[in-house]
């Protein structure tokens, strides 16, 4: 008997190379399930992105991009292209705003390609979203609207960034790391790909895990990050001896699902910010040289603290006027107050 070939339309998305940012983009997928409910969702992606996609319900496939971060390398491109002509994709999203992106799904031939203006990309994009670059809008229907035709005006109400991963897996990956799944476990993130001016001192966060450890003898306060952040989290560990350090001992896969276990997550404005909140987690997350407004915690307990001083969000990689007065001044206590109640509440495991 021959087996009947599939009409479901096939949808083709080019995630951002930001983990934040694909955590974001993640309610565009959930749109287009909604809108396309058979439709096969296949998502292009960096390496380091693919274990925060494997825990999005609606992606059939990651395929992961084969160049080089930054060359054109426009004989691959092609080549690659023709890859993905062959699958008969009926329309591309291309959330990167660069023209090596918007390059890819045109070669393959795909007829309907969606995208924001970004660098000259007439033509290759053939449905062109704009973006008022005076009042931006938040990173959730930033990536939201390419599910739509481009218009002014959004839905009022927009999915939230959701995540999901088997309980047995988390469980395998509490077990593998050694941590107590009974007990309360207070996730710290100390770090930032953009730049030092995104992270809260870590004296603060030293003090901020004293208190907590004051507070509670059993809780389990983990601090997670890159290979890049272990230098910062190792200077907490020496302040705080009581914490477990565990940045660059981790994949990300195993750094996810502990987030999914997390009693609660305390955060600079990163990537594992936003799993944390994918997750519905109870998240404290730290904004200094951002805008809390711009790219917000969607967790049903989240609270955001900035200074919202005058010389902010000035959006920089260091400090311009030397003093980080954003991050230095605010204070531990000013975080353990809600992450006091959380933990009293219970509504940590809600």
């Amino acid at each position: 008997m021959k087996q009947k070939l599939s009409l479901a339309p096939r949808l083709l998305v080019i995630a951002p190379n930001w983990i934040g940012d694909a955590v974001m983009a993640q309610p565009l997928l959930q749109l287009l399930r909604q809108q396309q409910p058979d439709a096969i969702i296949d998502v292009l992606a960096p390496a380091w992105v693919a274990p925060v996609l494997r825990a999005m319900a609606e992606v059939n496939e990651i395929i992961q991009t084969p160049f080089q971060h930054g060359a054109l390398q426009l004989k691959e491109r092609w080549r690659f292209a023709q890859q993905l002509r062959a699958r008969g994709y009926s329309a591309a999203y291309v959330l990167p705003n660069t023209i090596k992106f918007a390059l890819i799904p045109w070669m393959a031939g795909i007829p309907l390609r969606v995208g924001y203006r970004g660098e000259s990309r007439y033509g290759l994009i053939n449905r062109m979203h704009f973006d008022d670059k005076l009042q931006p809008r938040p990173m959730v229907p930033f990536y939201a609207a390419l599910a739509f035709p481009p218009v002014p005006e959004l839905p009022a109400q927009l999915p939230k960034p959701k995540l999901t991963l088997d309980a047995e897996r988390i469980t395998a990956v509490l077990a593998e790391l050694k941590l107590d799944a009974s007990q309360s476990i207070i996730v710290m993130a100390p770090g930032a790909e953009f730049g030092p001016a995104k992270r809260w001192p870590e004296q603060h966060f030293a003090t901020l895990a004293q208190q907590i450890q004051q507070n509670d003898k059993e809780a389990q306060i983990v601090l997670l990050g890159s290979g890049k952040d272990v230098e910062v989290c190792n200077r907490i560990a020496a302040l705080a001896p009581q914490v477990t350090q565990l940045a660059g001992k981790t994949s990300l896969y195993q750094a996810v699902a502990l987030i999914a276990a997390a009693t609660a997550v305390v955060s600079n404005d990163s990537g594992l910010l936003h799993i944390a909140s994918a997750f519905n987690r109870p998240v404290l997350a730290i904004y200094g040289p951002t805008d809390p407004d711009h790219a917000p915690p969607f967790s049903s307990v989240a609270h955001s603290f900035s200074m919202r001083l005058d010389c902010a969000p000035c959006r920089q990689r260091v400090c311009p006027l030397g003093h980080q007065d954003c991050m230095q001044k605010l204070l531990p206590a000013q975080v353990w107050q809600p992450l006091q109640q959380i933990l009293q509440s219970g509504s940590a495991h809600d």
